[in-house]
This record gives C-alpha cells, structure tokens and sequence, in this order.
C-alpha cells in the first residue's frame, strides 16, 4: 500500500531526498518539471497550441519556468510567461530558473495587479502560482486574480495542485480555488484528490513519479494509504487441488422483500460468483420462484411475514445483510434476532444500517470484527451529520476503532475504515458503475470473502477493489450490476498469482 502524505511530510520527503541522493533542490526540480511535462504532452500534443504559463515566485512558479523553457525545447513556440510578482520574496531555486530562462525567446510579463489582467487569449493555462505553499485562505490580489481565471473559463492544468487548493482538511464550494481541468501531480495524490468536493474544482488528476526517496515515503507514519494492485494479489489464495464446496464456507444472505427481490438476488448471486462454496439466499416466499428460475445453484430459505425464523447460527461461515430487507417492524425483529443469534462478523449493509441508525440501541449488538458498508446519506445517518468529507474520514476512523469494526464508505474512491485507525483509498472504479444495484453486489462480494476464510478487513479490500477494477475495465457507458457481477470469476482469476 502507498502512504499518502500531508504538506508538511511530502515537504520532509523533498529534503530526505535531496540529502541521501546528494542532489541540488534544483535538480529535483528538473526532474519534477520534466515528469510533468511528459505528462503533459499525452495529453496535450497540439504544439501550436497557444499556453499562458502563471508562475508564482515560489518553488511552484520555479516548476512553472522550468516547464516554460522545457516545453519550448520541445517544439511548443506559441508561450508566454506571467510571474505574479505580489511579493518581493522569491525563492532560490525560482530566481536561478528565471535566469535559466533569459536566453529564451519567451515572452514573461509581471503582474502585480489583477486588475492589469483584461483577457487570457491562450488555449491553455498552466498554473504554476503557489502549488502547496498555500498555509491560509486566498484573499486580497490572490482572491481577484484566481476569481478572474475562473471567470475566464480556459482549460488550465495545474502543476501539483490548484491555487487555492488545500491538500488536506475540510474543503467547501466558497473557498477560493483555481478550477482546473487537470492537475498533474508529484509522487502521490493529495488526499483531498480522493474526495468529492474535490470535483468542484478539479477535473482529474494524474500522478507522475519524480524520483522521491519512496522508501523514506512508506517509512513515514500516516494513517492515509493508497490501496494498490499488489496488494489484492498478495491477498488472494488459489483454490487448492483437491479443495471442495465445504472448503469455502457457506455465505447466508438475508434480503430482499415482495418490492426488492432484485436486491436479494444480486448480492446472493455475487457470493455464488465470487466463490463461496455454498450460498443460501434468506428471503420472503414471493421470491421463492424467482431465485430458482435465475440462480438453481443457491439454496433458499424462505421466510414468511411474522413467524419466527429457524436460524442456526452454526451451519453458517458469513452472513450478509440488508439489502432489500425493508425497515418495516417484521425487518427491525428479524434484524435484531438475528444480532442477538449471530456472533460472528457479519456485513451490515442497506437496510440494516438504516435499521440500526433509527435504533441506535443495536449498535452495541454488532459483533466485532463486522464489516458495514454505507453510503454517505447512511454513513451520517448512522455517525451523525457531517459538514464536509474531511469530518467523515476522522469520524469513520474514531467508529471503525470504537467498534472494532471494518468500515466501507461507498464513493469513487471508496474508502475502508480498519479497526486500528487505518484509512484506506481504492483507486479502482468508473463512472459507468453510478446504476441501481451495485452496492447489493458488493455486499455480496465481501460476504462471500469472508465465507471463505478471509479475514474481514482483507474481504472489504478485495471486494471493493475487484467491484471497482470490473467497472474500470468496462468500455461501455454504463455497466449493469447483473453484468458486473457475471465477471466476477475471470477478474479474480486474473489478479491470482
């Protein structure tokens, strides 16, 4: 897993590796400007293109000179330089690139003002002003001339990260921030990268490896991390020779209701395809038929408004729950039954945490080690209203630890909360997966996991990555969840060393 970084530690990583590679900070600039330009150009190869470069007079507008004169070596002619000169500070390594640059060709002007600035005709903007060295709110000449780029509208490409934008702490749509299409970033994604309020003012971002010391980076404490492609396939275990159904457990998901048997039969056919040995499928009687016209593989066992259910806690390996299951009071006494009977980890989904969050009294009924996967209406339902995603990731880490639960936070870069304060990103996933159904295939997926003998946090990572990386592959616009979860069996396969 990568560490993801504050300012302060990416900052310490800089100097770590200027001192043991015995390089100049210049030269880590070089190479920071020439991993973005190389970006850069796969993106944007049109070199008559016109590109207004915005350069601060800190390291981030010495990045800016740098890929000003590094750009031109390559053949891109229609630039121009603006140093935002609203101090006279300038650093070291800006003042050497801005001589570096005297023998070029380029126009620069200094703007002092934004009020000297009427128009931007360049095609594109690359915004080199202050990258990390923003330590408060934008405001005064800063606030005008960020206000007037986005006025602007032009396709800008920040360098790291956007004017105004803070790596990490609460974001919110007032703050003032240069709203860019892309942000071309060093060695890793800033944390607030991974969030949605990002997307207000960020298109994509993409990260290039300029040559940090990464083992001084892993060595760094930081409860943030990245999950990575290794990591699922150091998990994953090749079934064995002569293993059997019995060898991979049996899942029990309970779901669905006479309205929501979609819900049922997607999370229990996702512990078929995801490769639990045997699958029982608890649902109301009207959906008896079609579980066994759709799925003969799974068994049922059938439940019917209030009569008591005939649970035996011991015949099953995992249990799922909640998809479909309705938040009527036959569900809240199923619900609660089944709390008190099982006592192994299970996954609390959907309906069941809605459940538990309108009768809180349940919470201390979940037992440890249980994986619950809520969206963000019922992640704050459940933990209480939050203002903003920076407050869901310090409250989901105080509840994952309190509860000694694992805790799935469904996004686009979902996030897993581990019951020792670990905050994980899964970088897998697609737009084409935002459809009806998805979250109850998940369910599915991590409860067939932990069927099969994986811990419970392993299961949440492996399913929610594998969920992600079939999305991601998918060409089409959209991916059905009946569809994703028919890929199920090849994707694990393929990730299987």
């Amino acid at each position: 897993m990568e560490n993801l970084l504050n300012t302060e530690q990416m900052r310490a990583a800089d100097a770590q590796t200027i001192d043991s590679a015995k390089i100049s900070s210049l030269d880590l600039m070089e190479k920071a400007a020439g991993a973005f330009v190389s970006s850069f150009m796969s993106e944007f190869s049109e070199k008559y293109n016109s590109i207004a470069i915005y350069c601060g007079t800190g390291n981030n507008g010495g990045d800016g000179l740098s890929i000003a004169r590094m750009l031109h070596d390559k053949g891109f002619q229609a630039l121009d330089i603006k140093i935002v000169r609203f101090t006279e500070k300038s650093s070291a390594d800006f003042i050497a690139n801005l001589e570096a640059l005297s023998s070029y060709k380029i126009p620069v002007r200094e703007i002092r003002d934004a009020a000297e600035l009427t128009e931007e005709p360049a095609v594109l903007l690359i915004d080199a002003m202050l990258g990390s060295g923003l330590n408060k709110p934008l405001s005064g000449k800063w606030e005008a001339l960020v206000k007037k780029i986005n006025f602007w509208n032009k396709k800008v490409i920040a360098v790291d990260m956007p004017t105004g934008f803070r790596a990490e702490g609460p974001l919110t749509a007032d703050d003032c921030v240069v709203h860019a299409k892309l942000a071309i970033t060093f060695q890793r994604p800033k944390i607030n990268f991974l969030l949605p309020e990002s997307a207000f003012f960020l298109g994509e971002h993409r990260v290039v490896d300029i040559g940090l010391d990464e083992a001084y980076i892993q060595s760094l404490d930081s409860p943030y991390k990245l999950i990575e492609k290794e990591d699922i396939a150091c998990r994953l275990v090749k079934r064995d020779n002569f293993s059997h159904k019995g060898t991979y457990g049996h899942a029990l998901m309970v779901a669905g209701s006479a309205e929501t048997m979609g819900a049922a039969l997607l999370s229990a056919e996702a512990c078929l395809y995801s490769g639990a040995g045997l699958t029982t499928a608890c649902i109301p009687e009207e959906g008896l038929t079609a579980l066994n016209s759709r799925a003969p593989e799974i068994m049922a066992l059938v439940r019917t408004g209030a009569q008591e259910l005939d649970l035996n806690a011991d015949k099953y390996t995992s249990l799922g729950i909640g998809p479909g299951l309705g938040t009527e009071a036959n569900s809240l006494k199923l619900l609660t039954r089944i709390m008190r009977t099982y006592q192994k980890p299970m996954v609390l989904d959907a309906d069941a945490l809605t459940l538990i969050a309108s009768n809180y009294e349940l919470v201390q009924l979940i037992p440890e080690g249980s994986v619950l996967t809520p969206h963000m209406k019922e992640f704050d339902r459940l933990f209480g209203e939050h203002k903003s995603w920076w407050e869901r990731l310090e409250s989901g880490r105080d509840r994952a630890m309190t509860l000694g639960c694992t805790i799935v936070l469904k996004n686009r870069y979902t996030v897993i909360f581990l019951p020792d304060g670990t905050c994980l990103f899964n970088p897998t996933g697609s737009p084409a997966m935002a459809t009806g159904g998805m979250g109850d295939v998940l369910t599915g997926i991590i409860t067939s996991f932990i069927a099969q003998g994986y811990k419970p946090e392993d299961a949440a990572m492996l399913g929610v990555y594998l969920h992600g990386a079939i999305g991601q592959k998918t060409p089409d616009y959209v991916i059905p969840a009946s569809d994703l979860l028919r890929k199920l069996p090849s994707t694990i396969a393929a990730y299987l060393t």
